[in-house]
């Protein structure tokens, strides 16, 4: 169980900025269920939805992937006004994993315009060997249509490691994100939570306690929606239709809203059981995360920023779990289910029976 901190002081603006990939699902739904009941504590969690994706993504960068509007300042100007009008003693989270692709200028862009001295930055971090198979199907499902080898290559193994998307490192080179944030904030106004695989709600239980909350009062939502990762079949489906969809020039409007259907066709169609399902991570990138890892776990100690869990757990034993699986490639010829065909069969229909 993590260690429960002292709570940030009244008036503090919490800004929450992921990066991708480390329970922000989680834990945006479980503020965003519990508003009334943070209310009561004196929090305030900013923006109408689980999360002010294109407010952040318009001061950042980047798109939201689950949107056809595109965002502007106007967004950003809403939320900071938000936060301005919360008052004085109420505390406020902001909670954006779109932050982390956020350069130097841009960081302090966010600090000034969300409360300047105000302002705790809070950093969620899970293992990078986790992380890569995650991110890699986040952009197939943004329309990328490389293969995971190819671009675990491109990551890993291919100096500077910036293509095939140059986003990766400046969300989840986390050394260098921690440092970022805290050049503009100070260290000690900055806090790295390790998100536990042993304990995957320890992370609500850790902003609990930045905020002052009872324990508990943080749970992840039950009304059914699912953020659960796509197999490695589904994401194959789905990159062939990207690389498809490409080739046939279709406009980008009706590419995301193909996409789009397909997801949530295939989540919907199958449950998956078996964890031959997965996506595998070759061995020869589980020791380059590893390796990172190592380098970036230093960096964050050294830092000073304050630090609720173990990071040594963001750095796998060679004997861990996650080192299980293919040796070389990831390259192995998915599988798909007759259901979840069926589901994105029928998905790719209705995107283009609502195509305009």
């Amino acid at each position: 169980m993590a260690q429960r901190q002292g709570a940030l002081p009244p008036g503090t603006r919490l800004v929450h900025i992921g990066p991708h990939k480390t329970g922000t699902t989680t834990l945006q739904g479980a503020f965003h269920r519990s508003r009334r009941a943070l209310a009561a504590h004196g929090v305030r969690y900013a923006g109408a939805s689980r999360q002010p994706a294109h407010a952040a993504a318009a001061i950042a960068g980047g798109t939201p992937v689950h949107s056809l509007e595109a965002p502007s300042m106007a967004h950003w100007e809403k939320l900071c006004a938000e936060v301005a009008g919360a008052g004085r003693r109420r505390r406020v989270v902001v909670s954006s994993e779109r932050f982390a692709n956020a350069d130097a200028a841009a960081v302090r862009a966010v600090v000034d315009g969300l409360g300047g001295e105000r302002v705790h930055v809070v950093v969620t971090l899970r293992p990078l060997v986790k992380i890569l198979p995650s991110q890699w199907q986040e952009y197939i499902k943004s329309g990328h249509q490389h293969t995971y080898d190819k671009w675990l290559d491109g990551m890993l193994r291919r100096p500077p490691y910036r293509k095939p998307t140059p986003s990766f490192w400046r969300r989840h080179r986390h050394d260098e994100l921690v440092a970022r944030w805290a050049d503009a904030v100070g260290a000690d106004r900055l806090t790295v939570v390790v998100v536990d695989p042993a304990e995957p709600l320890a992370h609500l239980r850790a902003f609990e306690g930045l905020l002052g909350l009872p324990d508990g009062l943080l749970e992840p939502e039950q009304d059914g929606f699912t953020n659960r990762s796509l197999t490695a079949g589904e994401v194959e489906v789905l990159r062939l239709v990207n690389r498809e969809l490409a080739r046939a020039e279709r406009p980008a409007p009706e590419r995301k809203l193909v996409r789009e259907a397909l997801v949530r066709c295939l989540r919907g169609a199958h449950v998956p059981k078996d964890p031959a399902e997965r996506i595998a991570t070759p061995a020869w990138a589980r020791r380059a995360a590893a390796e990172v890892s190592a380098e970036m776990v230093a960096g964050i100690r050294k830092s000073g920023v304050r630090v609720v869990g173990d990071l040594d757990t963001l750095v796998p034993e060679p004997a861990a779990g996650d080192f299980a699986g293919p040796v070389e490639s990831a390259a192995a010829e998915p599988s798909l289910p007759v259901g979840a065909a069926y589901a994105a069969v029928t998905g790719a229909l209705l995107a283009a029976a609502e195509a305009p």
